[in-house]
């Protein structure tokens, strides 16, 4: 039987969720979660906002042992009736369908509800493809950020939203760095074109079935879980093949940003499809001088994070290298090239990747401001 709960919190919800979140991966291995979500109270006098998910797992329990396992749970978490009366819920999980039935027809059919079933609905499993050699910046994945190797703060920033994470690498180094600090590292072969391939792969040498790959930069240390969010938000449509991220260019970036060929650029259609990448500037805007440019028109930037449906990522492992590609030394446009559909997802996020040794230090200037604002 597949249930669906929900999880909630008003009181301390940054110590009473991932403390429900443990007990019930021990009580049902393979639950899956959605992303925390803030929402405003409803029929309370307390205004304080709540925290909630969404959780699904499959149990051939009852519905009633369930709902038993559930209560004890939360009376773990201290939970008293004075407290609820007091409208302070540490903890609130309810059960909110089995299958087909559905026990809270009302809560069922909340905006929030609704978003968070549509994550758990597909499982997903990030693969951070990371190699020791590069031309301008060897062994970034191993170099120090903050006291933590580049490669280790990624997998930490994507490890809790996603369903199972792992780095793919060819390097032993890497790899008992990995392990060092508790992640999961496939081997891979040392002669892929692409960290596409590179994943596929990975996902092979996994052999546990997943619906969705998300392919992670390994140089991009700030990736956050809104963004993951958004990517998996583009597979709510099912007939989404490819996901991707892109970011508008602002004024305050400057035509220099715009202009820089390490930055591809991408262009929409009005469904928030990829119509083309490029290096260059696109569109050309024939109608203003292009210091007005930014100040016309909503450039994006694309951010080299995919998802790929597992069907679709076996078949872009076996395209060979197309013209455009090849013009543009751009991966995507060989999916575009033979017919494959990328999907958007719009973020304001503003990331650093991690490609010279200058970058990094422009990362650890960034850290520190972003430590110092939390402190």
């Amino acid at each position: 039987m597949v249930y669906l709960l929900s999880i909630s919190s008003n009181e301390s919800p940054e110590r009473y969720l991932p403390e429900a979140r443990r007990s019930l991966q021990a009580r049902f291995p393979g639950i899956r979660f959605s992303i925390e979500e803030e929402t405003a109270p409803i029929g309370m006098r307390r205004t304080v906002p709540f925290i909630n998910q969404v959780a699904r797992f499959q149990s051939e329990q009852p519905a009633e042992v369930v709902t038993a396992q559930l209560k004890q749970i939360e009376q773990a978490s201290g939970r008293t009736p004075e407290e609820k009366a007091a409208e302070k819920i540490r903890l609130d999980l309810d059960l909110l369908a089995c299958d087909s039935h559905i026990y809270k027809v009302d809560d069922f059919q909340r905006d929030y509800i609704q978003q968070g079933i549509q994550e758990v609905s597909l499982s997903y499993i990030g693969i951070i493809p990371a190699r020791y050699a590069s031309t301008r910046f060897p062994g970034k994945p191993l170099a120090l950020l903050g006291g933590k190797s580049v490669i280790q703060r990624v997998y930490e920033q994507v490890a809790d939203t996603l369903d199972a994470t792992c780095v793919a690498t060819d390097d032993a180094r890497i790899a008992a760095a990995v392990e060092a600090f508790g992640g999961k590292v496939v081997m891979t072969s040392p002669h892929h074109r692409s960290g596409t391939d590179r994943c596929y792969e990975a996902y092979e040498i996994i052999g546990s079935p997943f619906d969705i790959v998300v392919n992670i930069q390994g140089d991009e240390p700030f990736i956050q879980s809104s963004q993951l969010r958004t990517l998996k938000r583009c597979f709510h449509d099912g007939k989404t093949q490819i996901a991707t991220l892109v970011k508008p260019f602002t004024p305050e970036n400057g035509f220099e940003a715009l202009a820089n060929i390490n930055s591809p650029k991408v262009v929409l259609d009005c469904n928030q499809n990829a119509l083309y990448f490029s290096r260059s500037i696109i569109p050309f805007g024939r109608n203003h001088d292009r210091s007005q440019w930014l100040a016309n028109h909503v450039y994006y930037k694309h951010i080299g994070l995919y998802a790929y449906r597992t069907e679709v990522l076996r078949q872009l492992t076996q395209l060979p290298q197309t013209p455009l590609e090849l013009a543009e030394s751009l991966e995507q446009l060989r999916w575009l090239e033979n017919g494959y559909t990328i999907k958007t997802g719009i973020t304001l996020i503003e990331t650093i990747g991690i490609d010279t040794p200058e970058d990094l230090a422009r990362a650890q200037e960034m850290l520190s401001t972003t430590t110092q604002s939390h402190s």
